[in-house]
């Protein structure tokens, strides 16, 4: 007679738990809305070309797609005969693997024990052959190549050991040694998630009650001294006794939350321009939500128009210094083209930060600027009058998916861990909605059609183009920037007809890049004395290298600009204090 084996209570405990946790599961799965299959993934249409590039090499090169498998099959069986050795031999040699390092395959049992190293050289014979059978497909154009090899890649990403708990030597071990505690954790973490997004798989990359905007991040003193309902205008206490005649204002991206620059007192931007002597003015962008359904570009270029005519009216000053970040660089290059066409010169000089103006190559994004994804974006305006944040949230974090999605995940979910306290990825969570026509006139006429370099960009009844900007420039780029990468910033900012302008290439990401203190010491910065009249490429081969921040040598260029030193200005009981209302308006819909 079988000998039953008791389990232990705790685990007993556990099993009951996730029973109980596997129906709130369940109920809220059921509560997410209609799903959109055309924003989840490429259309038929791209599926049926797939196929008809396979039935085409298999008609014309039957011998092409045979060697495949061959290959398939013989390393395949090579490395099953190989391990049966091993076995038989009582021991098993770690694979050989001439690729870069693998992080998700760090424990050292994936070397040393005979199922997870069979496992693990299994999926990488698997991945290879995928890859392979991938590129030697006969696509119509580059566009379809590069989605195939996105589509490839994800499945690859998506299907690997680690993201399973039977082939996850992590979380089974963890799972022993908790008995069983850690994936009731997990399946608590990964029910509050899809809870917290409304039926929506979206993984916290932070713990969201780790921080609160204006206690521990985002505390630079400062007064909301205007309020539209499109944003706020915050106006920053002067830390000095003098301050530069020129007041600076900020216009940060709307997709995000402006506290990015003001995270933390140590690597606050905002707080190193006030310290250096500057009357500082930054936007604070309201959260939409189905009103602002027609809130367009123009919209948004009207408001950087009515901000600066809130920061030169509250400082007596004819003339300002503006700064765009990302999408809010973009929008700035807009807007002087539109005074430029008016004869204001309002602006004295303009700052750029991760900036795109010219869309010609759209590297990464290729992937979804197409006409299925595009309509199925148009089908989620249409319903919702936005495109809400966890669709472009998720769509962001599948651009780079072990990092942001498959390894948080394992951590979150098999592993039972609480998300990390760490402010950048806190941020990076505190996404925001877009307004429908905005959105879709941003992907369309500025991604698709490049309007700011073709036939102009058609916003407040002006006509604009690259050629309509003017004024002293700097821009600032990041070297291994995936969302605005530092080659098509520097193409669309060359373009421009200021003949006063500076690059600057700093180190590291979209983020990290701008976000670099020099007291940090940590990323350095390129700079370049080759001028614009050649390629980025000849740009950078004269670019010398220089430790630090690249902030005290756009800090330099800025005072130049600035005017001569006035009384520190203070903004009074204004609206409210800083960070202000809008920033505390979470997404949803």
């Amino acid at each position: 007679m079988q000998r039953v084996v008791p389990v232990p209570q705790q685990m007993a405990e556990n099993i009951d738990r996730i029973e109980t946790l596997s129906h709130r599961l369940m109920s809220a799965l059921a509560s997410r809305a209609m799903p959109n299959p055309a924003v989840d993934g490429p259309g038929a249409e791209f599926f049926m070309t797939t196929a008809g590039a396979w039935m085409k090499m298999l008609a014309e090169q039957p011998a092409r797609v045979i060697e495949q498998q061959v290959n398939f099959w013989g390393e395949t069986l090579k490395h099953y005969a190989r391990a049966s050795q091993m076995l038989a031999r009582g021991k098993i040699a770690a694979p050989e693997d001439d690729g870069p390092q693998d992080r998700r395959f760090a424990n050292p049992l994936w070397q040393t024990h005979p199922f997870f190293n069979y496992v693990k050289r299994q999926y990488q014979i698997n991945a290879d052959a995928m890859r392979t059978a991938a590129s030697d497909l006969d696509l119509p154009d580059d566009v379809a190549k590069r989605r195939m090899s996105w589509l490839t890649s994800q499945i690859i990403d998506m299907m690997a050991p680690t993201n399973f708990l039977a082939t996850n030597p992590d979380a089974l071990e963890k799972a022993i040694e908790t008995e069983g505690e850690s994936l009731v954790r997990g399946l608590e973490n990964l029910v509050r998630d899809v809870e917290q997004n409304g039926g929506e798989f979206l993984v916290s990359l932070a713990d969201r009650d780790a921080f609160t905007v204006g206690e521990n991040i985002g505390t630079t003193s400062g007064t909301v001294v205007y309020r539209t309902d499109l944003f706020e205008l915050i106006q920053y206490h002067p830390t000095t006794e003098q301050v530069h005649a020129m007041p600076v204002v900020m216009f940060p991206p709307w997709i995000n939350k402006f506290y990015i620059l003001d995270l933390k007192p140590q690597n606050s931007l905002i707080r190193w321009v006030v310290e250096q002597g500057h009357t500082l003015f930054v936007v604070s962008w309201k959260n939409p939500d189905a009103s602002h359904a027609d809130t367009g570009m123009g919209d948004y270029v009207a408001a950087y128009i009515e901000a600066m005519d809130q920061v030169m009216e509250r400082t007596g000053q004819k003339k300002l210094n503006a700064v765009g970040y990302c999408i809010g660089g973009t929008t700035l290059t807009a807007t002087l083209g539109v005074l430029k066409k008016r004869g204001d010169d309002r602006v004295n000089s303009a700052t750029f930060f991760t900036t795109l103006t010219d869309f010609s190559e759209l590297g990464e994004f290729a992937t979804f600027l197409q006409d299925d994804f595009i309509g199925g974006i148009e089908e989620e305006v249409a319903r919702k009058g936005l495109f809400s944040a966890i669709l472009m949230s998720r769509t962001m974090s599948f651009l780079r998916a072990n990092d942001l999605v498959w390894g948080p995940a394992i951590r979150n979910y098999m592993l039972g861990e609480t998300p990390p306290a760490f402010d950048l990825l806190y941020w990076n969570g505190d996404s925001t909605n877009l307004p429908g026509r905005m959105t879709l006139e941003y992907l369309n006429e500025l991604c698709r059609q490049n309007h700011l370099v073709a036939e102009g960009f058609e916003v407040l009844g002006e006509k604009v183009t690259l050629a309509d900007v003017t004024v002293p420039l700097c821009a600032v780029a990041c070297e291994t920037d995936h969302i605005a990468p530092w080659k098509d910033c520097w193409r669309g900012f060359a373009q421009t007809a200021s003949r006063d302008k500076r690059f600057i290439l700093s180190e590291s990401g979209h983020i990290a890049g701008i976000i670099n203190p020099p007291s940090k010491k940590k990323y350095g910065h390129y700079l370049s004395n080759a001028g614009f009249d050649g390629t980025w490429q000849d740009w950078k081969d004269d670019a010398s290298f220089h430790q630090g921040s690249w902030w005290p040598v756009w800090g330099k260029w800025l005072e130049e600009t600035a005017g001569p030193m006035v009384a520190a200005r203070d903004p009074g009981q204004g609206l409210g204090p800083a960070p202000g209302t809008y920033v505390h308006q979470r997404a949803n819909g």
